[in-house]
């Protein structure tokens, strides 16, 4: 006799696999990462990165306004620094004037209501492609959390919804919450990257912004001394917990795909919203396989999303998002 209870009577069409789906994808899960240049009328494709750009200010604008009238409310900004203005200590970061304020101000200007998030690195302004300030061999903690905390102001100042601190530097959120806090900015939100690890899927987003550790004498030759070790599953813990005692109102784990089971344990363990970043190794490796024939590239986006969701993301940064935004409309 077959069993009474048959679970294929839930699959049966797509309506009823519809009305049951536990998981579903909206518009409204999605950040946007977007990458800016200097310039006008520029729209560089990465080359690591098919089909994804480098935005001049005034094709910045156009895009906002194409991602607000598909849904996507929310970005996070990236700038790429010419290397005349990259230093050691990350001056250009400050620059009330600069590339990363004008975005913030562009963005703000062409759709208001739009949620910007900022990235708070000194990677892209660090003539040794690090995220803190080199010396002796070493990356400075404490000093480049200093610095990281007054380029936090400076986007608060340019008018940004959410700092996005990428770095790993310790105790930097707190140094960040109380800077904002001393300039009346209490309502600037951070989104801290809590678990980053130390990847070897970031390689394509280092092209876009021209931000890889340079190969030289005295200057570390990767991130592991402050980015985590891919083999810590509990340190993720440790490390999120800390954040959110210091005043983080987000938290991320980046990569995506390789890192569910952290975002897993992040999601069962605080009540804060939990961001995924699906970086752009994941990206790259989704177009190459799909430009080979290998893959089937809509069913494999809307796969991963899904599953990044599935395993606890409130938020989903991903180079696809409009690819799904189009998908599931």
């Amino acid at each position: 006799m077959y069993p009474l209870k048959r679970n294929r009577r839930l699959r049966s069409n797509e309506s009823i696999r519809n009305l049951v789906q536990e998981t579903v994808i909206t518009p409204n899960d999605f950040l946007v990462p977007l990458f800016v240049v200097e310039g006008k009328n520029t729209k560089e494709e990465i080359a690591s990165m098919p089909n994804y750009y480098r935005f001049s200010l005034d094709l910045l604008e156009k895009e906002v306004k194409e991602l607000w009238q598909l849904g996507l409310k929310s970005v996070l900004l990236f700038v790429k620094v010419p290397e005349n203005l990259k230093d050691n200590k990350g001056t250009e970061a400050l620059n009330p004037n600069g590339l990363m304020q004008r975005a913030i101000k562009t963005v703000k200007n062409a759709v208001p209501d739009i949620l910007v998030m900022t990235d708070v690195a000194l990677d892209p302004y660090s003539a040794y492609g690090h995220d803190g300030i080199v010396e002796n061999g070493e990356i400075l903690n404490d000093a480049s959390a200093e610095v990281l905390a007054k380029m936090a102001l400076s986007h608060a100042q340019a008018g940004a919804n959410f700092v996005a601190p990428s770095d790993m530097m310790d105790g930097r959120i707190l140094t960040m919450r109380q800077t904002l806090e001393n300039e009346s900015f209490y309502n600037t939100g951070i989104m801290s990257y809590s678990a980053k690890y130390a990847s070897a899927f970031y390689g394509p987003f280092r092209d876009a912004l021209d931000s890889a550790p340079v190969d030289a004498k005295d200057i570390p030759k990767d991130k592991k001394t402050y980015q985590m070790d891919p083999s810590n599953r509990t340190e993720a813990i440790k490390e999120t917990q800390m954040d959110i005692d210091e005043g983080a109102d987000i938290v991320m784990i980046k990569p995506g795909l390789c890192y569910l089971d952290i975002v897993r344990d992040l999601k069962n363990a605080f009540q804060v919203p939990i961001a995924v970043y699906q970086v752009s190794g994941e990206y790259a490796m989704i177009k190459a396989a799909a430009e080979k024939g290998w893959l089937n590239h809509d069913a494999v986006v809307l796969e991963q999303t899904m599953a990044i969701k599935r395993a606890g993301a409130d938020i989903i940064a991903s180079y696809f998002a409009k690819d799904v935004v189009k998908l599931i409309s």
